[in-house]
C-alpha cells in the first residue's frame, strides 16, 4: 500500500483522511513533515496560454553533461533508487504548474531529492545528448524519438537503466507523490502504476457518485469496432470514473466552453467507467469489458480521452490534467487530419502557431501506446 509523502498527501484531504487513516496507520512513514498545502482546485485549473516569462528550473536539478547513463551511475553510487529525465520547455504552462505545485512543495522536493537525480531536457534544445543506449542526438531530436511532445513528460528510470513509468503532462501533487514512491519503493516490480493508484483512490469519496452525462456521448451498447469498415466520423472514448473530482471539473470547466462542444459534436464519443463490467467492443474489433481494456491500455488517470481515426488506428491520447487550449488543439489536429501527415503532435502545433504554440500536447498515439494501435 503507497505510504510515506504519497500517504500524507491524502491524509490531508479532508474527505480521504478518515478512510486513510483507517487503511495505513499500520504503515511506516519515511519521508518528511506534512506538507502545508493539499491538491485543490487550483492543481486542476489554470490558464494554459502560453507563457510570456521563461520558465526558471529549479537549482537542485543535477548540472549534467547529458550523458545519462553516467548521470544514473553517479545517482546510483549516491545512494539513490534512480534517475528522472525531465523534458519540458521554456513556455509551457503545464511545466509551469508541475514545478509550481509539485517540486515547489518543500515536502516533494525533499523525497524527490532523497531517492533521485533531475536531468532536465529542453524539448526544442540543441545540445548534444547521449541517451541510455548510447545513442548521441541533439534534446530535440531525443524528445522526438522518446515520443515525450507533451510537455513536462517525466521519466524514472531504475538502477538498471530501465525505464519503469512515464507520466505524461501534468499531474496534481498526491499523484505525483504516488508516482515518486512507487518507483522509489519498488512497487513497479509487482504492479502497475494503475493499480498502485487505483488503491489509494478507492477510499476517496471525493466527487460525484456517478459519472458525468453529456448530449454528445452515444449510449450503449458500445460497438465501436471499425476493423471491417471504416466509419463516418472520428472517435473519442472517455474512460472516467465515480468519485473522480478530475472528472468533474473538466465536464464543468473545459466541456462548458462552446468551442470545445462544437468540435465534441463531430466525433462519435463514448463515455466508460473505466472500473466497470460494462460490455464493449473495442475499435480492433475485440470482445471485452471497459475495465479489461482500461487494464489492456494501462490507463491511470481519470479523465483519459483516446482518440481513433475512422479505421480504429489510436491517434493521441490525453492522459493527464487538460485546460482549453490543449484541448482544443487536440481536437483540431484529429478533426483536421493532419495526424496523417505529422504524428508528432508537438510539431504540428509548433507550426500552427498561435496559442498552439506554448502548451506542448499529449503524446501522439503513433507514440507508445498507438504503435500498435492498442484497439
Amino acid at each position: 500500500m503507497a505510504h510515506g509523502v504519497y500517504r500524507r498527501f491524502v491524509l490531508r484531504r479532508s474527505v480521504w483522511a478518515w478512510a486513510w487513516l483507517c487503511l495505513l496507520l499500520a504503515l511506516p512513514a519515511h519521508a518528511g513533515p506534512a506538507p502545508r498545502h493539499s491538491p485543490g482546485p487550483g492543481s486542476l485549473q489554470f490558464n494554459d496560454q502560453p507563457l510570456t516569462e521563461d520558465i526558471v528550473l529549479p537549482d537542485w536539478f543535477k548540472l549534467s553533461f547529458l550523458e545519462l547513463r553516467d548521470d544514473l551511475d553517479e545517482a546510483i553510487a549516491a545512494g539513490k533508487r534512480g534517475l528522472i529525465v525531465y523534458f519540458g520547455q521554456k513556455d509551457c504552462p503545464y511545466c509551469k504548474q508541475h514545478l509550481e505545485k509539485n517540486w515547489g512543495n518543500k515536502d516533494i522536493v525533499a523525497y524527490t531529492r532523497k531517492y533521485f537525480d533531475v536531468v532536465a531536457i529542453d524539448v526544442r534544445g540543441q545540445r548534444l545528448v547521449t541517451d541510455m543506449d548510447g545513442i548521441v542526438s541533439t534534446e530535440k531530436a531525443l524528445a522526438i524519438r522518446e515520443k515525450t511532445n507533451f510537455t513536462p513528460s517525466i521519466v524514472f528510470y531504475n538502477q538498471d537503466a530501465r525505464e519503469v513509468l512515464r507520466l505524461s503532462g501534468y499531474h496534481p501533487p498526491y499523484q505525483f507523490a504516488a508516482a515518486l514512491e512507487y518507483v522509489a519503493d519498488g512497487h513497479y516490480r509487482q504492479e502497475s502504476f494503475r493499480h498502485y493508484l487505483a488503491r489509494g483512490e478507492a477510499a476517496s469519496s471525493y466527487g460525484q457518485d456517478q459519472l458525468n452525462d453529456r448530449e454528445f456521448f452515444a449510449k450503449p451498447p458500445y460497438n465501436l469496432d471499425r476493423s471491417r469498415f471504416p466509419a463516418e466520423q472520428p472517435l473519442v472514448v472517455f474512460f472516467e470514473q465515480r468519485h473522480c473530482h478530475a472528472c468533474d471539473v473538466l465536464h464543468g470547466g473545459v466541456f462548458q466552453r462552446p468551442a470545445i462542444r462544437q468540435r465534441l459534436h463531430r466525433f462519435e464519443a463514448v463515455q466508460l467507467d473505466m472500473w466497470a463490467d460494462t460490455p464493449v467492443v473495442t475499435p480492433g474489433g475485440r470482445r471485452t469489458t471497459a475495465r479489461r481494456w482500461a487494464d489492456r491500455l494501462g490507463l491511470y488517470y481519470a479523465p483519459t480521452l483516446i482518440f481513433y481515426d475512422k479505421r480504429g488506428r489510436e491517434i493521441i491520447r490525453v492522459d493527464s490534467v487538460v485546460q482549453f487550449n490543449r484541448l482544443r488543439g487536440v481536437l483540431d489536429y484529429v478533426l483536421s487530419g493532419d495526424f496523417r501527415r505529422q504524428p508528432n503532435f508537438r510539431l504540428w502545433r509548433q507550426r500552427h502557431g498561435g496559442a498552439a504554440k506554448g502548451g506542448g500536447g499529449p503524446s501522439a498515439a503513433a507514440g507508445r501506446g498507438a504503435a500498435t494501435g492498442h484497439p
